[in-house]
């Protein structure tokens, strides 16, 4: 197979996936400079001819979100000007996904924003992996191609629990993603009826479902401060699950969330790599990490053929 004319560069938020990326298309990563002045200013210096080929960018836009947006911006803008024929962003991690609404009169819709600075910056389609909303791919006038970690966490999952699985969802809004883990697994659906109390502190009430002597897997898409995920524990605890594990793509874990999860009574938190981990969170034994590089790399591979992807919205 042919992949002579796609190039892949990556900036500094997650290196590690985006080795694994090239090892998986068996190409050499693009050549680049990507450093910081000293006084916050990014530089980027293309080291190779990229005129006229098919490139693509890994950056996840995770913390710290700013710079790292603002990183693969300027990398885009200067593969434009080398004129490279296509620009294609990798966002493992898209960040700012939750700001996808006006929630309040006066506050911005910046996932708006964000997909208004790529466009601008060159992209000619987007590659992502699990958009807190599927709406965010309306914001775009470019292709974007939202692919779901889920078959790399079900094919763990089918091997490491068995079949009186119960999935459960930590809100209203996960609902559907429990639902689709739940029908592959031929396992159960719950839901936590979750509440947020004085200063918005979340407050898991009720679990709609039966999880009494059954093992429990909480979904969601990512972990945050890890708030909402030990308080659905809590709750799955008190209504007597016999066990609680809980999985989701994105690892933010910021704040003391590794604390929260390490003296929760949650056995095991299954996590992708679409965030690059942290040594606090490698040293935490309840953390296992998946790696999705072999699903963006594919991803990569059939966009660059313009193959379908299709198969791999699962």
């Amino acid at each position: 197979m042919i992949l002579d004319r796609l190039k892949l560069f990556g900036g500094n938020s997650n290196p590690e996936l985006t080795a694994k990326i090239c090892q998986y298309l068996q190409i050499l990563q693009g050549q680049a400079v990507v450093k910081t002045f000293s006084d916050g200013e990014i530089m980027v210096e293309i080291g190779e001819n990229v005129r006229g080929r098919d490139v693509f960018v890994v950056q996840s836009t995770c913390a710290p979100v700013n710079h790292n947006l603002m990183e693969l911006l300027v990398i885009m803008d200067a593969l434009k000007r080398a004129s490279a024929w296509r620009i294609t962003p990798v966002l493992p991690y898209y960040g700012y996904a939750r700001q996808d609404t006006k929630v309040l009169p006066r506050v911005p819709i910046s996932a708006k924003l964000v997909a208004d600075l790529i466009t601008i910056a060159g992209g000619h389609r987007l590659i992502c992996l699990d958009l807190h909303a599927n709406q965010i791919q309306g914001f775009f006038n470019i292709p974007v191609d939202n692919l779901f970690a889920a078959p790399v966490l079900l094919e763990y999952l089918r091997h490491h629990f068995n079949k009186e699985l119960v999935l459960v969802s930590p809100d209203a809004g996960g609902v559907e993603r429990a639902r689709a883990f739940a029908k592959r697994l031929n396992a159960s659906l719950a839901i936590i009826d979750k509440r947020r109390g004085v200063g918005q502190k979340v407050e898991a009430m009720q679990v709609v479902g039966d999880v009494k002597g059954k093992p429990t897997i909480i979904v969601d898409d990512m972990v945050d401060t890890g708030g909402t995920l030990t308080e659905a524990a809590k709750a799955l605890s008190e209504n007597g699950a016999a066990s609680i594990n809980a999985c989701c793509t994105h690892a933010v874990l910021s704040g003391k969330a590794v604390e929260s999860i390490e003296n929760s009574n949650i056995e095991n938190l299954i996590v992708t790599d679409s965030i690059p981990i942290t040594a606090k969170a490698k040293g935490c034994k309840k953390i296992k990490v998946l790696t999705v590089a072999n699903l963006l790399g594919e991803a990569i591979k059939r966009a660059h053929l313009n193959d379908s992807v299709s198969s791999l919205f699962v």
